[in-house]
């Protein structure tokens, strides 16, 4: 047994046994080419499409990439392609068997696949049986994806758009409430704007009494208004500053509320396509000639080893 697989020992085999060999190849390279045919191996077609991701935000430490390959990969869009082109009956598996989602989705995955190029690009390759349909599984596959990104964003912007609505209508709310306290503010006092006619009225109360006319009816009256500045002006100021600072706070919403709700009435695409697919014009599976090559190196091997050990049992 030390010298079952001496070097020497099988080139005498190799040289001795050459004509066999030669036959065992040939048989071989007949028979894979044969089992390698169509008649027995559907042959199966590649459509590629390579697009890079555009008006999307990154999330967590993903890439821009990452994230488009991560939707791309998502069962939601592989459900729509199930349906789109009926692949069940494609992949002949039954709608009836318990376990059609997960023989469905292995399918798909064996014949479907995206991943990231060294150029950032997000690559789906395709095969089919029918080139065809290849083609239009990667147009699909695109489509659906800026569907469902442009469904995500929708969400968002939704999300977005009830909260400064409620946002507004409470600013709105409040602001009617301070509007009427300065209504009857100013009709009880005659303060239009605390910090408008105080100068004024002091400016016209002092001219009055330098002009000695104190006791005149329109002085007693610049004072009743100048005792009301005294005795409400603070709450004026208040209430005015609380009616200005509540109309800014509704201005930077309404502008808030208007970006969304043009975000979410836009309806945009979420990838640059680079490459389109197209209805390939050669089969990209079975490689006859890799079949024809392993199946021939594989019978040689076999027959060198049968022929090593009907040599050692003559010995």
């Amino acid at each position: 047994m030390d010298n079952f697989f001496d070097n020497r020992r099988i080139l005498e085999i190799i040289w001795k046994r050459k004509m066999h060999f030669v036959i065992i190849g040939i048989v071989a390279i007949l028979l894979s080419a044969v089992f390698s045919s169509p008649t027995f191996i559907r042959p199966k077609f590649k459509s590629v499409a390579r697009v890079y991701p555009t008006n999307i935000w990154t999330l967590s430490n993903e890439s821009e990439t990452e994230q488009m390959i991560e939707v791309l990969n998502s069962n939601d869009i592989k459900f729509k392609m199930f349906e789109a082109f009926n692949l069940a009956d494609v992949y002949e598996i039954n709608k009836e068997d318990p376990k059609f989602i997960t023989y469905m989705l292995d399918k798909y995955s064996k014949n479907v696949s995206v991943s990231k190029t060294e150029f950032e690009t997000a690559e789906i390759k395709v095969m089919d049986y029918d080139p065809q349909r290849a083609s239009n599984m990667c147009d699909s596959i695109i489509l659906y994806y800026n569907k469902k990104v442009r469904s995500l964003h929708k969400q968002k912007d939704k999300e977005m758009v009830i909260i400064t609505q409620n946002a507004l209508d409470k600013k709105y709310t409040e602001l009617a409430g301070v509007e009427q306290q300065l209504d009857s503010l100013r009709t009880a006092t005659g303060i239009i704007s605390f910090s408008e006619q105080v100068p004024e009225l002091t400016r016209g109360y002092m001219t009055a009494l330098a002009n000695g006319r104190g006791n005149a009816p329109d002085t007693k009256k610049i004072d009743q208004l100048y005792n009301n500045f005294s005795k409400d002006g603070a709450k004026a100021t208040l209430l005015e500053a609380r009616y200005n600072r509540t109309l800014n706070v509704i201005d930077s919403l309404t502008i808030l509320h208007d970006m969304h709700v043009t975000e979410y009435e836009k309806d945009i695409t979420y990838s640059h396509v680079v490459e389109y697919p197209f209805p390939a014009d050669k089969k990209s599976y079975p490689v006859r000639w890799l079949i024809v090559l392993l199946s021939t190196i594989s019978a040689v091997f076999l027959g060198l080893l049968v022929f090593l050990v009907l040599d050692y049992q003559k010995e």
